[in-house]
């Protein structure tokens, strides 16, 4: 039996903030719209959300409709946006979510509604429309503070890792130099990083160790209360 409502109600939409890492520093994952408003602009992936599915159903299938990323890729709900005007179509309401990924896992592709899907240096990327700019601000924000007290870096990663690729990796997320021995010291002493008995190859200088993230010491470390903090 349909139900008829009194009010009218704004749609509901998800977007999407991809972060990935290379040897350039932080990047985000655009796409071009292929549809209007602003089509032919780069905007976050995303879309609206269908009757028969949660937030993170949708969010999942706009990002493997209009980029080609899969399930597996992280994915934390953000914030919801819902600014009267952030849409000029109707009134829309986005909750946002961040994802974080292995360039290396993922090959990028455009479908559905995204015309091409490609990855941006944080500072060499277009103007985005929509309230764009301000969910990646607030996605770049999160991702800033949470780093420090969970191990979410490790997302961005290829699976064996050098330290200073790990360093790499905070210094490029926080926009700022790490103390190179205050955090190896710091990073070894919370025995959450496994050797895995192998050195880089094809390197010029002295090869460096590899390692590995300790995923289970770090899930029971984190049930105990011991806390993860750089």
């Amino acid at each position: 039996m349909s139900h008829s409502y009194e009010h009218p109600r704004p749609a509901l939409a998800v977007d999407c903030v991809v972060f990935g890492l290379d040897e350039n520093g932080l990047q985000v994952l655009l796409v071009e719209r292929g549809v209007a408003p602003f089509k032919g602009r780069t905007a976050l992936p995303g879309g609206f959300v269908r009757l028969d599915e949660t937030l993170e159903e949708a969010a999942r299938r706009e990002l493997e409709e209009e980029t080609g990323l899969g399930a597996k890729v992280f994915l934390e709900q953000l914030y919801t946006f819902g600014d009267l005007h952030r849409d000029p179509r109707e009134r829309v309401v986005s909750v946002a979510y961040y994802a974080l990924v292995k360039l290396s896992d993922h090959r990028v592709r455009a479908a559905t509604d995204a015309s091409a899907a490609a990855w941006f240096r944080l500072g060499d990327k277009p103007q985005l429309p929509f309230d764009h700019e301000q969910i990646l601000r607030v996605a770049k924000a999160r991702l800033q503070a949470k780093v420090r007290y969970q191990p979410l870096g490790f997302e961005l990663l290829p699976p064996r890792f050098t330290l200073a690729q790990l360093q790499s990796l905070y210094e490029a997320v926080l926009e700022k130099p790490v103390d190179k021995r205050n955090f190896r010291k710091k990073i070894l002493s919370m025995e959450l990083l496994e050797e895995t008995g192998e050195r880089e190859e094809g390197v010029s200088h002295r090869a460096a160790r590899l390692y590995r993230f300790d995923r289970k010491r770090y899930v029971a470390l984190e049930k105990a209360g011991v806390n993860f903090e750089l």
